[in-house]
């Protein structure tokens, strides 16, 4: 209401309200056809349609206060039609004399009587000492000189970045949003935006719930054209999209389904990066059946070589064009050759430094659930969960060599991704502390008879090799950063 207030107080001093800038096309987008309780009539088929690129919080403010409505914001009602003009003041710079508080006495007009009352009777029946003012009043408004410009026929990637670089003081549209406006089709029934909410509830019941919405549009693009630049994406044809999006939803299904029963990733957030759902779920869009076993090989050798570098840190959409082109060889039964190197240096992996966000880290990690880790208490099967793995001091992971009694033997790189095991949620803070593996294990072994096969599961084939029962943490770094390398390199041949 006070930028409302303001706005009408501008108008009719004289002052600029700014440029109101339209773009006339004939592409139809998903758009607001209320304020309110009022609604827009509907643009006729085949006419072009105006939307607003800039300007679109002052027109809504002044068509509020020309309709009187009442519009329900916070679960409060604001009645657009309690906006007053004070008749005792006079036009100054200094002070406004519209406001959304109704002044003392009746010497005031609310804004809407003064524009929508067409009976000058009315006029001097209620407010005869006023008259000229007001006849003056109504003439500000009505021939105030709006400045419009219209910009026509312009294809939607120059529309929005005109309405970019206009809105620097507002939110900026990201791509997603740009493309559930342009895709909308109400005779299809069909929502950009509903359609990913719902693939959003169906995937966090398999506990893949943290897909962006970028990365379904790259799938969505790489299936239609082979690449996934943004301007490529802008250039989508809605039909196309559209006609496309079930089999793409499908594709999707098909490569988590692949990362969970085939490389034994239980959960979305140890995916090393979210972009490679995309090269994945467009070898299911164009490949109907399972991989043979000649592709799995080779799926296998990518995914892996992906995750082992930082591939997809920086230019992602390029990167997926490039790799979409490695998966037609695959489909194809051929090896793909690589630009890119995994780091399997074993001092490097031995010194890297645990950060559950870092994608090499997340690959150390998918490898160590692989091989379905179990509880050191008991044998059970250690159940990993999305909201306990997004921190690195999160509850699924345990340093296997404790950080507080490594720092309190003064040893050195405690924090390497060598030392970390996946385990059950309560386990760190109730069962270990600070205790020294030789010290906690041997209480596990009281409680778990197969402790030996448990810690396999690990990655720690022998705790008498590893150095474990004598607490000696450099022999058990570079035993389990051999076990480790051995087992990435058989991944990427």
């Amino acid at each position: 209401m006070e930028q409302t207030t303001k706005l009408l107080d501008s108008i009719i001093k004289g002052y600029p309200i700014g440029t109101f800038i339209l773009w006339k096309t004939r592409e139809r987008l998903g758009e607001v056809k209320n304020i309110g309780n009022m609604k827009f009539p509907e643009t006729p088929a085949g006419d072009s349609v105006k939307y607003v690129l800039d300007g679109q919080q002052r027109l809504a403010s002044l068509f509020a206060v020309l309709e009187g409505l009442e519009i329900e914001k916070e679960n409060k009602i604001v009645n657009y039609k309690n906006i007053f003009l004070n008749l005792d003041k006079e036009i100054n710079n200094d002070e406004q004399i519209i406001t959304a508080e109704k002044p003392v006495g009746n010497n005031c007009i609310s804004v809407y009587d003064l524009l929508s009352k067409e009976d000058i009777s009315y006029f001097l029946d209620n407010y005869r000492d006023y008259i000229n003012k007001i006849q003056n009043y109504r003439e500000k408004f009505r021939t105030y000189d709006f400045s419009t410009i219209e910009i026509l026929d312009y294809p939607i990637d120059t529309a929005v970045e005109i309405f970019t670089r206009i809105n620097t003081t507002g939110t900026e549209l990201t791509l997603f949003e740009i493309m559930v406006a342009k895709t909308y089709d109400e005779a299809r029934g069909f929502d950009l935006h509903e359609k990913y909410e719902q693939l959003d509830d169906e995937l966090s019941n398999i506990k893949y719930d943290t897909i962006p919405s970028s990365t379904i549009l790259q799938c969505l693009s790489l299936n239609l054209t082979g690449e996934c630049t943004r301007r490529v994406i802008l250039k989508l044809n809605k039909e196309d999209i559209i006609n496309i999006w079930d089999e793409t939803i499908k594709g999707i299904k098909e490569a988590i389904d692949y990362f969970r029963t085939l490389y034994r990733i239980p959960v979305s957030r140890l995916l090393p990066y979210n972009a490679l759902i995309v090269p994945f779920s467009y070898f299911f869009f164009k490949n109907k059946d399972r991989p043979n076993s000649e592709q799995e090989e080779l799926l296998k050798e990518y995914f892996w070589c992906s995750s082992l570098t930082y591939r997809f840190q920086s230019a992602v959409e390029t990167k997926l064009g490039q790799d979409a082109k490695s998966i037609d060889m695959i489909l194809n039964n051929k090896k793909p050759k690589y630009d890119f190197k995994p780091m399997l240096d074993t001092e490097v992996i031995k010194n890297y430094g645990f950060n559950a966000g870092d994608s090499f880290c997340k690959a150390i990690l998918c490898l160590y659930a692989q091989f379905k880790p179990e509880s050191f208490k008991n044998g059970s099967a250690v159940i990993l969960d999305n909201s306990w793995l997004i921190q690195s001091n999160s509850r699924n992971y345990h340093h296997f060599f404790p950080k507080a009694y490594l720092k309190k033997q003064k040893i050195e790189n405690e924090n390497s991704i060598i030392n970390i095991t996946l385990v059950d949620d309560y386990l760190n803070k109730r069962e270990i502390r600070a205790k020294a593996p030789s010290e906690y294990l041997k209480k596990f072994k009281e409680t778990n008879k197969k402790l030996d096969s448990t810690m396999e599961t690990h990655l720690i084939d022998n705790l008498g090799e590893y150095g474990v029962w004598e607490d000696n943490y450099d022999k058990f770094l570079d035993k389990r950063t051999e076990r480790v390398t051995e087992e990435l390199r058989k991944r990427i041949g």
